[in-house]
């Protein structure tokens, strides 16, 4: 077998894998191709050098080389906004950035079966953010993460053993609390009006719905994006939506999320940050996030150490202005938009099974 023909079969098989990461259906099976976009986009680029460089003359590499080419543009065309290429959805802050009206969150899924509690407990004190939310917590994470009461007064817990446990640390008063299950039995998340130091209040929302995966549908997940997107739409408090959202930054769901809510993302314009997977450098996406109101601005965003987690914690640091502003903006909701939500809503609402992966950290 020739270099040309299985260079020709490798370039086929991207394609197909491109093409599958734009269809939108909502499985598992479908939507992973949509996680591995830089490093499809890596290796098509190799794969284009050795076509030049290797490949005999003639339709069959001419073929595969502007095939290789259309893959390489179409897989970077999603992810080319999270880099310097792009303006920025988020307005830096030119303020004090630590003024009254200034706050920091920690965002940290720490996985459920990690035994590293110190590693956790030192990785939230060197953040020292006034907000943090960790997921996966069952009980034993509850009483290991317990020291933190000491510095944080206010606590929302929601020890789960099925790897979707939650718990909320602040050093900010919280109130209007609420642990709702918005679409899925056994899977949390948190609401709470908090009240910065200037006395700003706005609302916060910390999720984390299931992950998709090749051999279930991804309906969990699409619905509960889709009820906390329309929860903030209808929030006449700031937002702010946080957590390991287990959905890539450039993902439809994600950009149909930021359209019904009309949410920044402060990474469009300055970098992917990948969170996950934390123990491999060559598979990682952005899968842990925070989305704010346009009244917010951007100080700063830094990725932490996993202290043995799968998933590195990252921590944002934002400030309330009264003014609403942003450097751009999501587009608008239109009449395809609608019928998709509609469409997931309807299909949230006849699931019937148990969350993916209550059984992996066991």
């Amino acid at each position: 077998m020739s270099w040309g023909i299985v260079l020709a079969a490798l370039a086929a098989l991207l394609a197909a894998a491109t093409v599958l990461s734009f269809i939108s259906v909502a499985h598992g099976m479908v939507r992973v191709f949509s996680f591995p976009r830089l490093q499809i986009l890596a290796v098509t680029l190799i794969l284009l050098a050795v076509t030049l460089l290797l490949a005999e003359g003639g339709w069959l590499a001419m073929g595969t080389a502007l095939c290789l080419i259309v893959v390489a543009i179409a897989q970077a065309v999603p992810i080319v906004q999270f880099t310097r290429l792009r303006k920025t959805q988020s307005m830096d802050h030119d303020g004090d950035p630590d003024g009254p009206d200034t706050l920091s969150i920690l965002s940290f899924n720490i996985k459920q079966s990690n035994a590293d509690y110190a590693g956790v407990r030192a990785v939230a004190r060197q953040a020292d953010a006034d907000l943090a939310v960790f997921m996966e917590t069952d009980a034993r994470w509850v009483e290991e993460l317990s020291p933190l009461r000491e510095t944080y007064p206010h606590v929302v817990a929601c020890p789960l053993e099925n790897s979707y446990g939650m718990i909320l640390f602040s050093r900010l008063p919280l109130d209007d609390v609420a642990v709702r299950e918005l679409v899925m039995e056994g899977i949390p998340s948190i609401t709470a009006r908090v009240t910065l130091r200037d006395g700003q209040p706005f609302r916060l929302f910390c999720v984390h719905p299931e992950p998709p995966v090749p051999t279930s549908d991804s309906v969990g997940r699409d619905a509960e994006l889709v009820a906390v997107a329309k929860l903030v739409r209808d929030e006449t408090l700031p937002s702010i939506v946080t957590g390991d959202l287990n959905d890539v930054a450039w993902s439809h769901t994600t950009r149909l999320f930021q359209r019904i809510s009309g949410l920044l993302d402060p990474r469009v314009g300055r970098g992917f940050y990948s969170t996950f997977d934390a123990r491999y450098a060559f598979i990682r996406w952005p899968l842990d996030h925070l989305f704010h109101d346009a009244r917010f601005r951007l100080i700063s965003i830094r990725r932490m150490d996993a202290a043995g987690s799968d998933h590195f914690p990252i921590n944002f640091r934002l400030a309330l202005t009264p003014v609403d502003s942003a450097q751009s903006r999501p587009e608008g909701l239109d009449s395809d938009d609608r019928a998709e939500m509609r469409d997931i809503e309807q299909q949230g609402k006849r699931l019937d099974r148990e969350p993916v992966g209550t059984d992996w950290e066991k």
